[in-house]
């Protein structure tokens, strides 16, 4: 569990990097950056912050913030009802390199550090690296993880209803909402 103070120099953090790239919030917004650190506790590792501007029936918008090198790790999002087959979603890299892996052929050696003693979690291998202006959507139930640049990155997600607490990761260890 992260503390109060953990949180508080993540959101800040992650202001700057709003403010680098021009990225105006409302003051509502400052305050509810979601620090996700997926219940491990190691932040600089892996997780993310975000902003989620709306998440609707239908449909969500969210900006994503890393930190160099920090990590989404690997899950998928399932389908959620014989009529929803689960989460699309657009990745939109505004500031930033962010380097992307889905499920399918590897095309190369893989530029992501992957945090030490997580290897075995990590097991979608078809790179994607999205530049600013650049962008990748993912179909539902695609195996994927994310990971920033060497100067962190922001991305904007669009997707089709959002439901962050059915995404299935890899690592058992993992909890996308903890308590």
């Amino acid at each position: 569990m992260l503390s109060k103070e953990k949180i508080a120099q993540a959101r800040a953090r992650a202001l700057e990097y709003f403010e680098r790239a021009n990225i105006v919030l409302t003051d509502e917004e400052k305050a509810n950056i979601e620090i996700a650190d997926m219940g491990l506790g190691d932040l600089d590792s892996m997780g993310l912050q975000l902003v989620t501007y709306v998440s609707t029936e239908r449909c969500s918008a969210k900006e994503l913030v890393l930190f160099p090198h920090q990590t989404c790790p690997e899950h998928r999002h399932p389908p959620l009802s014989a009529d929803n087959p689960g989460k699309e979603e657009t990745f939109r890299c505004r500031y930033g390199e962010v380097y992307v892996y889905v499920d399918g052929e590897p095309n190369g050696d893989i530029v992501a550090k992957i945090p030490a003693g997580k290897e075995e979690y990590f097991t979608a291998k078809h790179q994607i690296i999205l530049h600013p202006g650049e962008q990748f959507t993912l179909y539902p139930n695609t195996r994927h993880w994310f990971q920033a640049g060497p100067d962190g990155c922001i991305v904007s997600e669009f997707s089709t209803k959002n439901v962050d607490e059915e995404d299935i990761f890899t690592d058992p260890a993992i909890v996308r909402m903890p308590e």
